[in-house]
């Protein structure tokens, strides 16, 4: 018989989503906040040009292995705009299958067994299996809470930083704390990545999705970070398009062409018509965009007002928020199972994202159920504790 699990697998852990999704059921009264969806739809330009695309002979080829030109093109053009950097679209673009493979051929490419890559504390549980599967070793930066919002302390982004450090992987907006980086902390990882001579693997998957007047600043449009950057995106949240799985990622042609072979021997590339949507989705005028911000902004500050009093922390950006299961004297899980039952809420324990932050909070995704049905989620809350 063949011998048991490999060694690759033994520290990775459920994002614990499946497992209370499947607690709720299909039960019409419980409020889903548990996974990261949106009832939000695609832009329509993107829909149709999907449709328009399916079946036709281009739509259906391998061919080329790391995105059509057009959409390579249009992403190039996007991140001149946002980093002042020219980035070659043949050169310095892979189209990926959404922006997690991407995240994974990144890290192949920039770290080897043994090598350690600088996360976040609370973060993307599968920035940590990624990180793991290759054979590197996550490196937790707790975020701490200073007035009313999650912040980076610099000091202990410096004290992460190691001989073995190859990497920083950060993302903002932060899932699933709604962190986002500010002009200071960007410098401070800037200060960090040139100590380690590291690369920063940057996801900008919510980069448009920002609250209260905060902008988004790209850490690449930094002179340190320009060169040392890779930026992982996609249509998936900004453009509501989960389904496509198109993403790319984008930085110095030196690593990309080590980024496109990992591309082309795991996934092949991206679909055919799923880019052509999204070609779509980036070039339409009316792609949504703005309107989806106003909409997620106005759950969440309707959770935030109903929640007052409870240890709530208020995200900048992205779809979901955390409330601290520790400071009401449970754990995260119990705080989970309280909800479902008593309060008839599915929200995920946050366990596995992270190390000794996370795993005190319990996540709620604003961005899957609209104000209607929020309405009221402070009496469910209060009910469950």
């Amino acid at each position: 018989m063949p011998r048991g699990r490999t060694d690759r697998f033994r520290d990775i852990e459920p994002f614990g989503i499946d497992r209370v999704a499947a607690a709720a059921g299909d039960a019409p009264d419980v409020l889903r906040l548990e996974n990261l969806d949106t009832d939000i739809p695609p832009p329509p330009a993107a829909v149709a040009a999907t449709r328009d695309a399916v079946g036709t002979d281009d739509a259906n080829s391998w061919l080329p292995f790391t995105g059509l030109a057009p959409l390579r093109e249009v992403v190039a053009g996007r991140l001149e705009k946002q980093t002042g950097r020219a980035y070659d679209p043949l050169a310095e673009v892979v189209i990926t299958g959404g922006a997690n493979p991407g995240m994974l051929d990144a890290l192949l490419a920039t770290v080897d067994q043994g090598d350690e890559v600088v996360v976040s504390d609370p973060t993307y549980a599968g920035f940590i299996g990624r990180i793991r599967l290759v054979g590197a070793r996550p490196v937790f930066v707790p975020l701490v809470v200073a007035g009313g919002r999650w912040r980076m302390d610099p000091d202990s982004l410096a004290a992460a930083v190691t001989p073995r450090t190859r990497a920083m992987l950060l993302p903002s907006p932060s899932m699933p704390s709604g962190h986002v980086f500010t002009d200071d902390e960007w410098a401070a990882v800037a200060a960090a990545c040139e100590r380690a001579d590291c690369w920063l693997l940057y996801d900008a998957a919510m980069d448009q999705i920002l609250f209260d007047g905060v902008s988004h600043r790209h850490p690449a449009s930094l002179e340190p970070l320009r060169e040392r950057t890779i930026t992982l995106g996609g249509v998936s949240k900004n453009h509501r398009m989960i389904g496509w799985r198109v993403g790319w990622a984008v930085g110095p042609a030196e690593i990309m062409s080590d980024l496109a072979f990992a591309t082309i021997y795991s996934t092949a590339g991206a679909s055919g018509f799923g880019q052509i949507g999204a070609h779509a989705a980036l070039t339409t005028e009316e792609d949504g965009v703005a309107e989806a911000v106003r909409d997620w902004r106005a759950r969440r500050d309707l959770i935030l007002d109903e929640l007052a009093g409870l240890p709530v922390v208020a995200p900048d950006g992205g779809w979901s928020l955390l409330i601290e299961a520790a400071a009401l004297g449970m754990d995260a899980p119990e705080l989970s199972e309280r909800l479902l039952e008593k309060g008839r809420i599915a929200a995920t324990p946050m366990s596995a994202w992270g190390h000794e932050v996370a795993p005190r909070y319990v996540r709620f995704v604003y961005a899957n159920e609209p104000l209607e049905r929020l309405r009221g989620i402070g009496e469910r809350v209060r009910a469950a504790l």
